[in-house]
């Protein structure tokens, strides 16, 4: 049964506090992180049918990151005029028309408009699903920040697993990447319903706004551990296979690795965050990711490489959602834009990140590059203890 544009337009705006607005931002969150993920294992064999250097390969991610980056802002405007629900199904479609492209093409042109789309759509969802995040939160008044964003790490790895799964039984890439789209297809059918539709500022307000004050701050810390995650999804595959030797169809299990611990650590983050102080849990893990970083570069060993990044996706795991919730709570900037600004500057991590390292590893080595990821998580655990207690601790309101 297809979905008809005339059956969303009698569909009501669900309540925030439903269980169907909730069942809608999980599903959303699984989605972000399946379409994200789906795309990792696919990178090595667009560098190898295309011959690409380390450095041409960061450049053409760089236009993954990009199209995020322009489509953030603008998606995180359109959600707070129009709601949720519009902008992940348009980015949705986005992301499944593009990814059979970039599965098949070796035109360089062609490859770098699709994952601009490509990235166009992913940063959409990311950036929305978040903002709806925030609201639900709220008035549901209860943590449920790490547990959204545990499923998003779910759908990461189920991404990372199911393509590199179909690659491994000897699917092509274009083959796992149509499988890819009808799962995605049937996903955004079934959360569409409860996304939200309603307005959450006014048309008058404006499109972005530059963070300041500890949103700032908050995003420069979201940036680094993007950046960390990027290392993980756009270059461990890479990393295995030209330092460690590994064979290519199984360079996937280092992004499996890491999306594993994130995952169970994001599924626990919920009863954490209940139990320990949000500062701990940023500073902490912070730390703990630094050290899983620096044994991935400095131990030749392919297993504790594995073992290194199993630990920096432990050390991430609820980073990200704590700053998120202490956002919803900081009065510096309005929330939409909050949300909007410290998605794009911390996603720019994520999606600019890899291909920065990509020059680095040119110019040095790709060993000397995500050793330097390491370096910057230290920096967040100094920015986490900057930050007001009571605010990252969700003492106030």
């Amino acid at each position: 049964m297809k979905l008809k544009v005339s059956d969303l337009s009698l569909m009501d705006n669900p309540h925030p506090a439903s269980a169907l607005a909730q069942r809608s931002t999980r599903l959303a969150f699984l989605i972000a992180g399946f379409s994200g993920a789906a795309w990792a294992p696919i990178i090595p064999y667009v560098k190898l049918r295309c011959g690409l250097t380390d450095a041409h390969l960061g450049l053409l991610l760089l236009c993954l990151g990009m199209g995020s980056i322009v489509a953030m802002p603008i998606a995180g405007s359109l959600a707070g005029r129009f709601g949720c629900r519009w902008i992940i199904a348009v980015a949705s479609l986005a992301v499944c028309c593009s990814l059979p492209v970039l599965s098949s093409s070796d035109v360089m042109p062609l490859l770098a408009v699709a994952l601009t789309v490509f990235g166009a759509g992913v940063g959409s969802i990311d950036c929305v699903v978040n903002v709806q995040a925030v609201i639900v939160e709220r008035a549901c008044q209860k943590t449920m920040m790490s547990g959204f964003h545990g499923l998003f790490s779910v759908g990461g790895l189920l991404g990372a697993i199911g393509v590199s799964s179909l690659l491994s039984f000897g699917f092509s890439p274009l083959q796992a990447s149509f499988a890819v789209v009808m799962l995605l297809m049937l996903s955004a059918r079934l959360a569409l319903s409860g996304l939200l539709t309603g307005r959450t500022h006014s048309e008058t307000g404006p499109v972005f706004a530059f963070p300041h004050g500890i949103v700032l701050t908050i995003g420069v810390m979201c940036f680094i551990v993007f950046l960390a995650e990027g290392a993980a999804i756009d270059w461990s595959a890479v990393f295995l296979t030209t330092v460690r030797h590994v064979e290519v169809r199984y360079t996937g299990l280092g992004y499996v690795a890491f999306a594993s611990t994130m995952t169970v650590g994001r599924l626990l983050g919920d009863r954490l965050v209940r139990h320990i102080p949000g500062r701990v849990l940023v500073t902490g893990g912070s730390l703990l990711a630094a050290l899983g970083m620096l044994l991935v570069t400095m131990v030749p060993v392919w297993q504790m490489t594995l073992l290194g990044y199993a630990l920096v996706g432990a050390g991430c795991a609820n980073v990200v959602p704590v700053l998120y919730s202490t956002v919803g709570r900081q009065t510096f900037m309005p929330e939409h834009l909050a949300v909007s600004a410290i998605t794009t500057l911390g996603y720019s991590g994520i999606l600019v990140g890899p291909a920065a390292l990509g020059f680095v590893a040119q110019s040095v080595s790709l060993s000397f590059a995500l050793g330097s990821v390491g370096v910057l998580l230290v920096f967040v655990t100094v920015m986490g203890l900057m930050l007001p207690q009571a605010l990252i601790n969700g003492e106030t309101s």
